[in-house]
């Protein structure tokens, strides 16, 4: 098992220098693969947001008509129940005057100097100034 250890033949390995440019161009091609694949990215990343970004605004904008539309729908009703409630009111208050001028003329016509009916008038009359003031509330209200 004696073997020498003298090298058998001196090989010299010569490398050339194009492999050494051939990996940097390697590394070039990928570096601008891996900037074109980020740039693509983030171009579809905005375009998506941008994308999401319209559509939640379009939905936003249909949720606010709803809601519009129904805050709208609730005030007419409101607006004619309230127009009810003084056409009620002033239909009430056109009797009581009509009943009122009925006494007034009564009174005008049976008065004598026994009688006194001053104060039943000053009542209904107070009846009638309040029931005004209430009307004149529920309008300003209305308007």
């Amino acid at each position: 098992m004696n073997t020498p250890i003298e090298p058998a033949s001196e090989q010299l390995v010569v490398r050339k220098s194009k492999p050494a440019k051939g990996r940097k161009k390697t590394y070039v091609f990928l570096f601008m693969g891996w900037t074109l694949l980020i740039a693509l990215g983030a171009l579809g990343a905005k375009l998506y947001t941008d994308h999401l970004r319209q559509q939640i605004a379009a939905e936003i904008a249909q949720q606010t008509e709803v809601q519009l539309k129904a805050v709208q729908e609730d005030y007419q009703k409101q607006i004619a129940q309230l127009k009810e409630s003084v056409s009620g009111d002033l239909t009430k208050m056109q009797g009581k005057i009509d009943s009122l001028n009925e006494l007034l003329a009564f009174t005008k016509d049976s008065a004598n100097n026994k009688t006194d009916n001053s104060n039943q008038l000053y009542t209904q009359l107070n009846e009638v100034k309040n029931k005004l003031d209430e009307l004149k509330k529920n309008l300003d209200v209305l308007q």
